[in-house]
């Protein structure tokens, strides 16, 4: 019988329960998990912080595992079959429709309000539809892709990579540019990864704490400032100091905290760009000046809320044929028993990445 670890409702300890196995619809078929992601997100649904979420509920909405048994058949975004046994990992995002106004007109499919996320927006009711589980029932319309990588790999840039590939894309670094980065978390650690690719002659990073900054400096930031130990005006007067007094080009806001956003604007160039990435749950409001802050400094603001199906593919083809920083990054996993304690480490920062892995126990605890 299948294992689950399930947030039962808002701020109460995670438990593991046994549950049926599904009978599988056309087209669908049944997933042995190997590992899980624990990011941020799921602290804030154990916290209750997030709109619409179906308690009880699986978290887990980026996986990788083998087909276990498939009903019908599954096709790749080449055409190619899947066959039992295949790695494989697949977008957490479904059901989007490609018909409705978002979708068609708007080009905006993380808006369709038809979609549903594996482990977020999908409950324990809707079956085995969360990765912290040994087994992942995948829906029929799910979005598979064969991963070649290294499962840990992958797992390392976990949501946030492509999350920050969306990002980085928003804020149209070009060739040359100098990219702030607020934040040092896995979002923040990723984005420093892809603006260089993208074309970024250099990029800060303004975080905490120090263990990942050391992080954001062994992905490729040129410079690093920790938060903790500098005020708003002493972080700005850094900026511009590095940057020739006038600015970033490019900053990307990967904190979460809304004062980040202002900061995000004061710390870049008169006709620069600044993106919200970080403000995926709901942290309160915040102020600025519109005249100083925004208009008279000319700036182009961009929201970036989630990823799509090219974001999720292109990160799984990057981590393959360019595993560099991911292959470096320090893991920790723990058991399906061992949830809350990860929650907990995420929370407080004592990790740089968690993962739940339902084939070890608590004493089988390990670090990569």
């Amino acid at each position: 019988m299948p294992l689950v670890a399930v947030i039962p409702k808002p701020n109460t300890p995670v438990e593991v329960r046994e549950v049926g196995e599904p009978d599988l619809e056309p087209n669908s078929a049944l997933l042995e998990v190997e590992v899980s992601e624990v990011c941020g997100t799921d602290v804030h649904l154990q916290q209750g912080r997030l709109a619409g979420v179906p308690y009880p509920l699986v978290p887990g909405h980026v996986s990788v595992g083998r087909l276990q048994k498939i009903r019908g058949e599954l096709f790749d975004v080449e055409g190619k079959r899947f066959s039992e046994g295949d790695r494989i990992t697949f977008l957490d995002v479904h059901r989007t429709c490609n018909s409705c106004w978002y979708c068609l007109v708007a080009k905006a499919g993380t808006r369709c309000p038809q979609r549903k996320v594996y482990g977020i927006t999908y409950g324990l009711d809707d079956g085995l539809s969360g990765g912290w589980a040994t087994h992942i029932y995948i829906k029929p319309g799910t979005r598979c892709i064969r991963l070649d990588a290294v499962p840990e790999n992958f797992m390392a840039g976990g949501c946030a990579l492509p999350t920050s590939l969306h990002a980085v894309e928003r804020g149209d670094i070009k060739i040359g540019d100098t990219v702030l980065v607020l934040g040092s978390g896995p979002v923040g650690i990723n984005a420093i990864v892809l603006a260089l690719m993208r074309g970024a002659l250099r990029v800060l990073c303004i975080g905490a704490p120090e263990v990942r900054l050391d992080a954001t400096a062994q992905a490729g930031a040129a410079a690093t400032l920790n938060i903790e130990t500098h005020n708003e005006a002493q972080r700005q007067d850094w900026v511009l100091e590095n940057t020739a007094g006038r600015g970033a080009d490019v900053t990307i806001e990967a904190t979460g905290a809304p004062e980040a956003v202002v900061q995000a604007m004061r710390f870049t160039r008169d006709a620069g760009t600044v993106v919200v990435v970080g403000q995926y749950t709901d942290h309160g409001v915040t102020s600025f000046n519109p005249h100083l802050d925004l208009n008279k400094k000319h700036l182009d603001v961009r929201g970036c809320w989630g990823s799509e199906f090219s974001h999720f593919y292109r990160a799984a083809q990057i981590v393959t044929h360019r595993p560099g920083v991911w292959s470096e990054m320090k893991l920790d996993s723990y058991g399906l028993n061992e949830a809350n304690e990860a929650l907990s480490d995420v929370k407080e920062g004592r990790v740089l990445k968690a993962l739940i892995e339902p084939q070890i126990n608590a004493d089988s605890r390990r670090s990569a």
